[in-house]
Parts: structure tokens; C-alpha cells; sequence
């Protein structure tokens, strides 16, 4: 499984349910779907059970957390507020949060470069730095707002 292709399609999911208020898994099965039939890349998607497995517990974990990592970024966001992003550009760091914070599943560094990325391949010409830059300045803190989260809970 491509870790890459998941990230893209926990944002396009997120995307699809935040624009289309419908539930994970009908945006994750259209986006795969989607993704079969295109396939412009012509990525083979060799373990579909384990990359949709794991796009949606990424996906559910953003989704339940959204308040919690909502309120992390505007502390990050310096002179900007989560609902005058675009909205691209806000799914890709709520994934990058919740996989830097709640999820702990790849180094932040790793979150942080495919955020990055993805923020490069989905959004503006100035998404990168922007996303880099409020990435950048969290990843500074992120022992203290991991320590933070595990004593909330």
C-alpha cells in the first residue's frame, strides 16, 4: 500500500464529506471506485481492503477530532482563522495534525513532507509555504502538545 495515495484520498475524503455532508465511507468507496476506473497514474492499487482500511481510520480519526485539531491550528495559524482557509488547504492540515498528534504512526517529519506535498498538488501556488509554515512552527512544539493531548484525555 502507497501511503501516498492514501494521504490523497483521506484529503479528497474529508473534502467530499465536509462539501457533500456525507458519511467516510461512502466518500472513501466513491473515491476508490473513482480512482480504479481513472487511473491516470496507473498506480496498482495491489491491497485495496488494507489501503481502505487504513484511508479510513485516518479519515474517522481527522473526522472525530476536528474540534480538538481545529482549536491546535488557530493557536498555529497567526493572524488567520481555520474558516477562511480554503478548504483544501484546511483538510490537508487537519490530517497532517491528527497524524503528528492523535496518530502517531509516522514520524512528524514524514506528515509534515507529505503535507506538503499534497498541498502542492491539490491547492494554490502559495499552499506549500503556507502549510509549511504552520506545520513548521507546530513541529516545534510537538512534544508539549502530544503531552498536552495525553493528559486531556
Amino acid at each position: 500500500m502507497k501511503r501516498r495515495l492514501a494521504r490523497e484520498i483521506v484529503v479528497q475524503s474529508l473534502y467530499q464529506m465536509e462539501m457533500n455532508d456525507v458519511k467516510a465511507e461512502e466518500a472513501i468507496e466513491m473515491l476508490l471506485e473513482e480512482a480504479a476506473q481513472e487511473n491516470e497514474s496507473e498506480v496498482e492499487i495491489r491491497d485495496e481492503a488494507k489501503l481502505k482500511a487504513y484511508v479510513l481510520d485516518i479519515v474517522n480519526g481527522t473526522f472525530t477530532n476536528k474540534e480538538a485539531i481545529d482549536h491546535l491550528l488557530e493557536e498555529y495559524l497567526k493572524g488567520w482563522q481555520i474558516s477562511r482557509l480554503s478548504r483544501v488547504d484546511s483538510q490537508i492540515l487537519r490530517q497532517a495534525v491528527y497524524e503528528m498528534v492523535f496518530h502517531n504512526d509516522v514520524p512528524a517529519k514524514v506528515a509534515v513532507n507529505e503535507a506538503i506535498e499534497l498541498s502542492k498538488h491539490f491547492g494554490t501556488e502559495e499552499s506549500g509555504k503556507f502549510v509549511n509554515g504552520v506545520l513548521g512552527k507546530m513541529i516545534q512544539d510537538l512534544d508539549k502538545l502530544k503531552e498536552a493531548r495525553t493528559e486531556a484525555e
